[in-house]
């Protein structure tokens, strides 16, 4: 839906190598989309959505590390402490226990957290020559192709409740519109190393949403990992001006 409407837009411009802009960013959404398969395949043979889903939520550690090596971003200390509070923060909202390491959706649970970091740094080195809006169209229309594989291989079948397709229709319209504002980031010169620990801290909205509308109660944990949050994006946010040149 999403990326009819951007093909619709006048912002797909490229300022720089198109065709390598749009193959980074297909090649961003085919590693995001292998993730979500072995995402949902660890729910899938037993894994508990309380764990899956937050564990994988550590992706952005990936991230950083290969924004610091091959895109050689430099981090000064306050973003640096910022990092280490945003990743301690997403640890400490995510992993409250992760029992039998031996498990078999564990081992899927950790390919999400490789691919989606990948996936990260080529988001990054995508908008690096093309707009936003061209980056996120190429990146949904990678899943495209794996969709209609996925439905020749297993076509639906039987009912399905008009609840759950305006779920699945809501969450992959979220999604859409959180990895165009996570593009636009990027492209207006964000950080990948910086960029991503704060997507990683979504946490923060849906900690609130489940107290007031669940009726869950936060944990002393929960607390400490709030407070670390918020601080972690104002440590993130400072950056130090560029030194002047010494005068003649």
């Amino acid at each position: 839906m999403l990326a009819l409407v951007l093909s619709n837009k006048q912002k797909l411009t490229a300022t720089g190598d198109r065709q390598r802009g749009i193959f980074n960013a297909l090649l961003a959404g085919a590693l995001t989309c292998a993730g979500l398969m072995a995402y949902f395949h660890a729910l899938s043979v037993g894994g508990k959505a309380s764990t899956v889903v937050p564990l994988t939520a550590l992706y952005p550690l990936v991230t950083v590390v290969l924004a610091v090596i091959c895109l050689r971003e430099r981090l000064n200390s306050f973003q640096l402490g910022g990092i280490a509070m945003s990743l301690v923060s997403i640890y400490l909202f995510n992993v409250s226990s992760v029992e039998g390491s031996a498990n078999t959706w564990l081992v899927y649970a950790m390919i999400p957290i490789g691919l989606w970091g990948v996936s990260g740094l080529f988001q990054k080195m995508s908008t690096n020559d093309i707009s936003a809006e061209l980056s996120t169209f190429w990146f949904l229309a990678a899943f495209v192709p794996v969709s209609v594989v996925l439905l020749f291989l297993e076509p639906l079948s039987g009912h399905i409740a008009v609840k759950t397709w305006l779920v699945v229709t809501g969450e992959g319209l979220f999604f859409s519109l959180g990895n165009l504002a996570l593009l636009a980031a990027f492209a207006a010169n964000g950080k990948a190393s910086i960029i991503a620990p704060i997507c990683g801290l979504y946490p923060m909205v849906s900690v609130p949403i489940a107290v007031f509308f669940l009726g869950e109660k936060i944990s002393l944990r929960d607390s400490v990992g709030i407070v670390l949050a918020l601080l972690a994006v104002v440590f993130l946010a400072i950056e130090r001006p560029p030194a002047r040149p010494a005068s003649a």
